[in-house]
């Protein structure tokens, strides 16, 4: 990529809500991984949520494109499609302030696609990762990851947080992790 920079999605929650069987889960037997939930949906939003998600929007070379988006296509073929949002600096949708990217591509699975699981209270959610293993590895390692990507930017996010809660609760009642 020729540049990395945070950047806010407005309108939407990022969600466990979406199956995975060809990465962290098998068919018969999905993982969850993520996907974007317009605000209207998100009926388990909080007064912390943002009115946005998160996320690193990365600017590739024009003669890497190609090959970028059939690497996306394979690894987001499970019920993704593509669509393109302005990108902002600030979550806040009252600020008035420019998109400092126009048009990013994000891939979205919406309701409609036959991976997707919906909205399930966060600890099914969390007991679905620790059980689910694809072809890309566990799912837990998935979630971990995003997780401590998010603390490491200092991003709260509801959800996901209150997923980490109940697969910490989980693994130390296996003794998989110290309390």
């Amino acid at each position: 990529f020729v540049e990395k920079r945070e950047g806010w999605l407005r309108g939407f929650h990022r969600r466990f809500w979406q199956g995975s069987t060809d990465h962290r889960g098998v068919p018969g037997d999905p993982g969850r991984v993520v996907t974007l939930v317009p605000l209207a949906e998100s009926t388990d939003a909080t007064e912390q949520d943002h009115m946005a998600t998160w996320g690193i929007v990365y600017r590739v070379a024009a003669a890497r494109v190609p090959a970028v988006i059939e690497y996306l296509q394979f690894r987001e073929k499970g019920g993704y499609t593509q669509l393109e949002f302005p990108i902002y600096a600030s979550p806040d949708p009252t600020d008035g302030e420019e998109p400092f990217v126009k048009c990013a591509l994000v891939y979205y699975a919406n309701t409609s696609n036959p991976e997707y699981l919906g909205y399930a209270p966060p600890e099914d959610i969390a007991k679905h990762i620790l059980r689910s293993h694809g072809p890309s590895g566990p799912n837990v390692e998935y979630f971990l990851r995003l997780a401590h990507t998010l603390e490491q930017h200092t991003i709260r996010d509801s959800h996901i947080e209150a997923i980490l809660f109940h697969v910490t609760r989980l693994q130390q009642a296996e003794g998989l992790v110290d309390r």
